[in-house]
């Protein structure tokens, strides 16, 4: 038998609660213990030295719109599936850079996303499967296992042989958006 709407929102409404008396618990405690770490300065650096690295390589080049709608597209689908992962209890990490957030956000917000247009830039006439599986053999072999040594990733029922297709997935999502196109129409004024 199911309940009534008002059970369901009343008990709805008392979960609400107690995740939100966690994520203040969790504020509270990345506020005392995290900020300022050498692996939250860590998160820092990974988060805006490489998008200022790639601004001043690639600022004034004409695909510039592309690539960065390609980076758009892929941060949307890292964190996303990150999120999920993060909920469904998969892996989490530790030394968040924003506590609300619940993904890595140089991963999902820098690395992810420069990773793909990077590759997108070297040889672009290479056949994008092969780069997609270096790409994800890269980042599922070497960048996850990384952020497990350091200890800012922890795998609670991931194994990184998982991340292979999505890996290669997303790569090939995102060259399919940059070679679809030549160029985006401008803005009518």
């Amino acid at each position: 038998m199911s309940k009534n709407v008002s059970d369901i929102i009343k008990e709805m409404d008392q979960i609400d609660g107690k995740i939100q008396d966690m994520l203040f618990f969790k504020f509270d405690y990345w506020a005392e213990h995290v900020i300022f770490s050498g692996r939250w300065w860590l998160g820092i650096g990974l988060t805006i030295i490489p998008w200022l690295i790639f601004w001043t390589v690639f600022r004034k080049k004409p695909y510039m719109d592309r690539l960065l709608f390609v980076a758009a597209w892929v941060m949307i689908i890292s964190a996303l599936l990150d999120i999920l992962g993060d909920q469904y209890g998969f892996w989490h990490y530790r030394f968040n850079v924003i506590p609300a957030v619940p993904t890595y956000f140089p991963w999902d917000y820098t690395l992810m996303p420069l990773s793909v247009i990077l590759l997108l830039r070297i040889k672009p006439k290479a056949n994008p499967l092969i780069k997609a599986i270096i790409f994800s053999l890269l980042t599922s072999f070497v960048g996850e296992p990384f952020f497990h040594w350091i200890d800012i990733y922890a795998l609670d029922k991931w194994k990184y042989i998982y991340s292979v297709p999505i890996q290669i997935l997303i790569y090939l999502f995102a060259h399919h958006i940059f070679t679809s196109r030549n160029k985006f129409e401008q803005a009518d004024s």
